[in-house]
């Protein structure tokens, strides 16, 4: 594809991107940052500038991103342990990139992170509260269960519910 048409129909990694891809991952839309480098959805996640190149964040690890003002603000959630068939997750700080030319970009990534969404419930713990939130990872069958707990929540609360949420929804799979 030239470097008209991929500009033009998004296709394609961005010129100058030194990581690498999956086997089966495919570019769904690119933007340029204000400044230089870009940012870049595909099948699997958002490629991100990284301090070691760019780097993908997996659909399933966006907790939040807004966009506006020519801003896309994104909250990547860290594997931090699991309980039992969950996995515990923290959000990490927002990062924010300003978006010279955003194109479809934005809509491709609030489509493919609520899209890797199944089910969401908050429940109120002792000293906070979680979000216990099931998900589909892309390129991998089946579903996950992530639990987010907020800030200060009892952690020993947060892994026993987890736990138990969890095995409630693997029977009721059974």
């Amino acid at each position: 594809m030239t470097g008209f048409l991929r500009k033009l129909l998004g296709g394609g990694v961005p010129e100058g991107f030194t990581g690498e891809l999956e086997r089966d991952e495919n570019v769904v839309a690119s933007a340029v940052l204000r400044g230089g480098g870009f940012l870049f959805a595909t099948s699997l996640g958002l490629w991100v500038p990284g301090e070691d190149g760019p780097r993908r964040v997996g659909w399933h690890l966006i907790s939040k991103v807004t966009w506006g003002n020519g801003v896309l603000e994104l909250v990547e959630a860290r594997e931090t342990g699991t309980a039992g068939e969950a996995v515990l997750l923290a959000d990490q700080r927002p990062v924010r990139y300003v978006l010279e030319r955003p194109g479809k970009l934005p809509d491709v990534v609030h489509i493919r992170v609520n899209g890797s969404i199944r089910s969401r419930h908050r429940r109120e713990l002792p000293g906070g509260g979680a979000w216990f939130v099931q998900r589909k990872v892309p390129g991998r069958d089946g579903i996950v269960l992530q639990v987010r707990a907020d800030q200060g929540t009892d952690a020993d609360a947060v892994r026993r519910v987890a736990t138990e949420v969890a095995e409630k929804i693997r029977q009721a799979l059974e």
